[in-house]
């Protein structure tokens, strides 16, 4: 699912890519609007935010939402930068922003109980989860080939109207790849918005402990294919010995 990049990733990696990330994704923009009071995985938003803060002359509130698109903005270079550095085609380039995320995650859960409402502590908790989503939006666009975005709406509700006009005016023998493509903007929208809910419901019942739900999804999705390919290899093993076994004479 992360491990395969370039011609090695397919179709199934990418859906898989989907569901647990834009359902991470959700889970976080719920939970930090319930916690924080602000979106945390766009900056579409923020940019009108801060053209109305800067309008009313309201300064110290339009450095905070300037600071929160830079936070962005770095999460997504930092991401990059790993993974440049690290190596793209390497399995395990992801590792270091997979890792921050989740530490940011499970720091804002231990210690959003001590959010006051001051633009300072604002500034902190929201800020840094601006950065999360950076990075994982970075992270997820790159290793997908720029085909799965897991922390916004707008691209994939453009993409998914464009997809049907073209399958709609496309003959039926070439629309095995649109139907495809439809299929994968629908997953990123539906699980996108499941989070949410879960996020929603998480933070009536658990409060910012909630933020702990996306973090162990995050170390789930990070182990997932070296747990997968251990037992598949302890099962090829399994079946190797039973196959001699059974061929030795009695």
């Amino acid at each position: 699912m992360l491990r395969h990049i370039g011609r090695k990733r397919n179709y199934r990696h990418n859906l898989r890519l989907a569901v647990l990330l834009c359902f991470t994704a959700g889970i976080v923009n719920a939970t930090g609007l319930f916690a924080f009071s602000v979106l945390t995985t766009n900056v579409t938003g923020h940019a009108a935010l801060l053209a109305q803060k800067l309008v009313t002359g309201d300064l110290r509130s339009a450095r905070m939402v300037a600071l929160w698109l830079l936070l962005f903005l770095a999460g997504a270079f930092f991401s990059s930068f790993c993974t440049g550095k690290i190596g793209q085609n390497k399995r395990f380039g992801y590792a270091i922003p997979i890792i921050s995320e989740i530490t940011i995650l499970a720091l804002v859960g231990s210690f959003g109980y001590t959010f006051d409402r001051s633009i300072i502590k604002t500034e902190y908790f929201a800020g840094s989860l601006l950065f999360a989503m950076g990075m994982q939006n970075a992270l997820v666009s790159t290793i997908s080939g720029y085909v799965v975005r897991t922390t916004h709406l707008t691209g994939m509700f453009t993409d998914l109207g464009i997809d049907l006009y073209t399958l709609i005016s496309t003959s039926p023998n070439s629309t095995g790849s649109i139907k495809k493509k439809i299929i994968l903007r629908l997953v990123i929208i539906f699980f996108f918005l499941t989070g949410c809910i879960v996020g929603g419901y998480s933070f009536l019942k658990l409060k910012y402990f909630s933020f702990y739900i996306p973090a162990a999804i995050l170390v789930i999705a990070m182990f997932y294919d070296a747990f997968r390919i251990r037992f598949s290899k302890m099962v090829h093993r399994i079946k190797i010995r039973e196959r001699k076994n059974s061929l030795e004479p009695r």
